[in-house]
């Protein structure tokens, strides 16, 4: 496991890893191509599995990190903080059943789902990264 102080850039690369697989695994399935659409999102889900538990070990080492910036950033990084934890704790659930039904080759209903799973977790991957770059670069 790598210094506990250098998972925040790791976890950083792993959401925004995962953030581009998505999109490429929507850009696939759209133009057809499901199995490399499969492979991309099986992809999108090892590197969100391998953040979680990244982000999982790093707060049990360090606990809380604190936003101490004041001004226009803090209710801007709060909105993005909340969204993104709401949505995050929403997203697992999701995605595991989303998964499952293509794996069982319930089509029809993984694409009900996906049209709610995929939003939500790119929103989520993408704003995992814009919170690590408000917390740990932009306003240090």
């Amino acid at each position: 496991m790598p210094d506990v102080h250098t998972l925040p850039a790791v976890n950083a690369v792993l959401n925004g890893t995962s953030a581009i697989l998505i999109a490429i695994g929507i850009v696939l399935i759209r133009r057809g191509r499901r199995t490399a659409h499969k492979r991309f999102m099986l992809a999108a889900v090892v590197t969100s599995s391998l953040f979680l538990a990244c982000y999982v070990w790093y707060h049990a080492q360090v606990g809380n990190v604190r936003f101490t910036v004041y001004g226009w950033p803090r209710p801007l990084y709060f909105f993005i903080l909340i969204t993104h934890t709401i949505l995050a704790v929403t997203v697992v659930p999701l995605v595991v059943v989303t998964v499952v039904r293509a794996l069982r080759g319930r089509l029809a209903r993984h694409r009900a789902s996906a049209r709610w799973t995929y939003p939500v977790w790119l929103y989520v991957s993408v704003t995992g990264v814009v919170i690590y770059f408000m917390l740990y670069r932009l306003f240090v």
